[in-house]
């Protein structure tokens, strides 16, 4: 049975894509078969990972809405036979005045993976969500098992953090009971910075069990790799960035056990 991973944040900039498609690359990788989905409007996962998106394409929010068929959406990853992703593209803006009329609008997407038996098709399904707390988010949040906080290393984040772990626990009461944290990453970390450590430290004051023991570092080649559609381990994977998030990917498949 394949797990249901969120990536989530309700604050921007702190490297959910960029954990979205290299997690998602290391776990292909490691002969994990992986559906990626973007179910964020700006479509950044989606060329990140080699897709063009506003090309015509049907697209996740065809599918959301019940006009395309899951197996006419879903597109094979480059330089992967075990990774699909359903793109997507500014399109998906729109759903979220379609999707709240209708029955159970924040139940959608976990329909969706229970009628096409995607749990039984994948080991893992990477849910990449937008940086706000809209009805894709929910629907995210229902869907999954567990939740992959990504944590950028400034003061700023640990409100964003904290904003998010009050709404986690309101889709845990109201929602979705079986939803667990996966665990907090540490992205964008500058070890030269006395910043950085203290931020680390205080997240691990409050969470220690749910940090994950490998850190993101700030990392130029990180930064690159979307802009030529790959993830690290085909752009760079003797980069510092590769290192981490392969040592994520190691981690999140012994969580899993």
């Amino acid at each position: 049975m394949g797990r249901v991973i969120a990536i989530a944040n309700q604050k921007g900039g702190v490297g959910k894509t960029t954990t979205a498609i290299n997690l998602s690359a290391y776990l292909a990788a490691k002969n994990k078969s992986v559906l990626v989905i973007d179910s964020d409007p700006q479509g950044n996962t989606t060329t990140g990972l080699g897709l063009e998106k506003n090309n015509g394409d049907q697209t996740f929010y065809d599918l959301l809405t019940e006009n395309a068929d899951f197996f006419d959406i879903k597109k094979r990853v480059e330089h992967f036979n075990s990774m699909e992703i359903l793109p997507t593209d500014i399109n998906l803006a729109g759903a979220e005045i379609e999707l709240v009329e209708t029955e159970k609008p924040n139940h959608i997407l976990k329909n969706t993976i229970d009628k096409y038996f995607l749990r039984d098709r994948y080991d893992f399904i990477i849910i990449d969500c937008p940086p706000s707390l809209n009805i894709l988010t929910l629907n995210a949040l229902v869907a999954a098992d567990s939740v992959l906080i990504p944590l950028q290393c400034e003061f700023l984040a640990l409100e964003g953090l904290s904003q998010f772990i009050h709404t986690y626990n309101i889709v845990k009461t109201k929602l979705n009971d079986k939803i667990k944290i996966e665990g907090i990453v540490f992205t964008m970390y500058d070890g030269r910075t006395n910043l950085s450590l203290q931020v680390v430290e205080e997240v691990k004051n409050y969470f220690d069990e749910s940090v994950y023991k490998c850190i993101i570092p700030r990392n130029v080649r990180l930064s690159e790799a979307p802009s030529h559609g790959m993830p690290i381990n085909i752009y760079d994977p003797k980069s510092k960035g590769a290192e981490a998030y392969e040592l994520l990917a190691d981690m999140v498949i012994e969580h899993g056990k």
